[in-house]
């Protein structure tokens, strides 16, 4: 129950910390601009596109590095394999490509391309998107372990890692679900990328990045000498949808190649947690199944909850829409009109659009934030909720498996457990005793 309470204020906790500090950041997304007298535009030109040959080169790496770290987790099971392609696909899709295109990113590329008809997205984008997705649910989250750049980036990194509580994990693991129902939030609007915004590694990647930016991603990094991964884990939207995938996975990774010999040696090599311990049957299933039941009642009630917290929340998060922004800096300040520095303002006076005009394109807008609320609570209730269940469910476990939704296929497991060497050992020996005879 004490854990229980801890998750409960977590919850509420991170929710309404995450809505103040999108808000917060809200207001400062359109700084005024500093021009000297005489200033002068320079001349530009627009960079030349990419090949297509060469765009539909980095879908077909992809599809290597996929299927290479799916034969050495599956079939070499090496960990150094596994290792030594993230370490490729690190150089290339980091620091060669630059972290563009990302699979992660795409997530923006497709919601777009369903909520806008006039949006016609690139066939490589909706590739990236796909193929990690169709691996993850043959093969188990492959792209975790070796294709991606951002986990590779922080896996380097790991040197001391620890364990955090499970409750602490289950808390933290609502943060992905959140960051992927805001991702299509302002998708949907057209107000803002904020996956690749936030992104706390592409400015590494491009060696261009904004201040702020390097001391996010250099704290990912600190952070993740101790803290296995914590992007991956606790923050990435796409790893929400490879989770989902992964858990009907029918050749998922597997710790021995025999029987277990539970000697936990699996669990204890395994920085993120992914690896569930054996269960047996207890005299308290009564009391779980009551407890699951109830949960399942209140279900709807956590769906509402959510949804009408979102509702609430619907003016802050609709600020970091450039025509919300604008209308409430003219409408409750209308000295800005005069403001010579402020490059937004005069942009927009220029255009010849009314006030008028501006303020009701801002209130649609705004109302499609007040359903989209709705939408982006409901669905974290239904997270809330469903997670709670999960705590509460019971299956009969005999051996340390993987989780199949959080094990990120990195193959560290394999390489600690004893049982192969153990059968080795044994048919040499047997092999020597019968020469002997």
């Amino acid at each position: 129950m004490i854990q229980i309470k801890r998750y409960f204020l977590l919850i509420s906790i991170l929710i309404f910390g995450a809505f103040q500090s999108f808000a917060a950041d809200a207001k400062q997304r359109f700084p005024k601009p500093e021009f000297d007298t005489g200033y002068t535009h320079p001349q530009t030109t627009a960079p030349s596109a990419r090949l297509i040959f060469l765009e539909y080169m980095d879908v077909l790496v992809l599809l290597v590095v996929l299927s290479l770290v799916t034969w050495f987790v599956l079939k070499k099971r090496s960990r150094k394999g596994v290792f030594w392609i993230s370490v490729f696909s690190l150089l290339y899709f980091g620091f060669y490509r630059e972290g563009c295109i990302c699979s992660i990113g795409a997530i923006q590329n497709v919601i777009l391309g369903i909520v806008d008809p006039t949006y016609a997205i690139p066939l490589t984008a909706l590739l990236f998107f796909l193929l990690p997705l169709l691996f993850a649910l043959f093969f188990g989250r492959v792209f975790c372990g070796g294709a991606c750049p951002l986990g590779a980036i922080q896996d380097i990194v790991a040197i001391k890692p620890i364990e955090l509580p499970k409750w602490i994990q289950k808390v933290l693991g609502l943060i992905p679900y959140l960051y992927l129902g805001l991702a299509t939030l302002y998708v949907a609007t057209k107000s803002e990328f904020i996956i690749c915004r936030y992104d706390p590694f592409v400015g590494f990647f491009r060696l261009d990045a904004p201040f702020n930016m390097l001391i996010l991603g250099g704290l990912f990094l600190v952070v993740g000498v101790f803290v296995a991964r914590p992007y991956c884990r606790f923050f990435c939207p796409y790893g929400v949808l490879l989770g989902w995938m992964s858990k009907f996975s029918s050749k998922h990774v597997t710790i021995t190649p025999a029987a277990c010999i539970q000697c936990k040696l699996c669990s204890n090599s395994c920085p993120f947690g992914a690896i569930d311990e054996p269960v047996v049957e207890t005299g308290k299933r009564r009391s779980n199944v009551n407890r699951l039941m109830t949960y399942f009642v209140i279900l709807p009630l956590w769906i509402g909850i959510g949804g009408f917290a979102g509702s609430m929340m619907h003016v802050p998060l609709s600020r970091f829409n450039q025509s919300v922004y604008m209308a409430e800096q003219i409408v409750e300040y209308p000295e800005v009109k005069n403001d010579p520095d402020n490059i937004d303002v005069r942009t927009f006076m220029s255009s010849g659009e009314s006030t008028e005009q501006l303020v009701l394109e801002a209130d649609a807008i705004r109302n499609k934030f007040y359903l989209g609320g709705w939408l982006l609570g409901g669905f974290m209730g239904l997270v809330i909720g469903t997670s709670l269940i999960g705590l509460s469910t019971f299956r009969k476990r005999e051996d340390w498996e993987p989780n199949k939704t959080n094990c990120l296929s990195c193959a560290r497991c394999l390489e600690y457990c004893p049982v192969k060497a153990n059968l080795d050992s044994r048919h040499i020996d047997l092999k020597s005793k019968i020469v002997h005879l």
